[in-house]
């Protein structure tokens, strides 16, 4: 977690909504990434998908079945869609998104019964420094 911790400090420190995101394979980081959204001016360059992409690559197959996927905040429905489809064996993540999250707060998609892949999830791991690297962000918006 902390590694995806340090990538949502790096997006905060360019003006992007500090959510980072590391997928772990055998002990080892094989992905890292935040959000890009402001400057790929693309709503759907999450921390999630980006580090989901490379992780892909690394194992050379369209399933990560055997990879932990670390994240700051609960996974939207877009990034929950994507982490079903690639069979993600693990989710980890921070503080939970009471407004859009799809792993246990507003909807369940990666453990819904009626799809082919369940994903085990663990929430609440760092969730304090999570939420206050997020609430810091935030109150520089308003």
């Amino acid at each position: 977690m902390q590694v995806a911790i340090a990538e949502a400090e790096a997006a905060a420190s360019v003006g992007e909504v500090p959510v980072g995101a590391a997928v772990v394979r055998g002990g080892v980081v094989v992905a890292r990434a935040h959000n890009r959204t402001v400057e790929r001016r693309d709503p759907t360059a999450h921390a999630e998908l980006l580090a989901i992409q490379q992780a892909l690559q690394h194992v050379g197959t369209g399933r990560l079945n055997d990879c932990t996927l670390y994240v700051t905040l609960e996974p939207c429905a877009q990034c929950a869609g994507a982490i079903v489809l690639t069979k993600v064996g693990r989710l980890v993540y921070a503080a939970p998104d009471p407004k859009a999250g799809m792993c246990g707060s507003l909807g369940d998609l990666v453990r819904h019964g009626r799809l082919n892949h369940q994903v085990e999830v663990v929430a609440g791991v760092a969730e304090e420094a999570s939420s206050r690297l997020l609430k810091a962000f935030f109150e520089t918006k308003r």
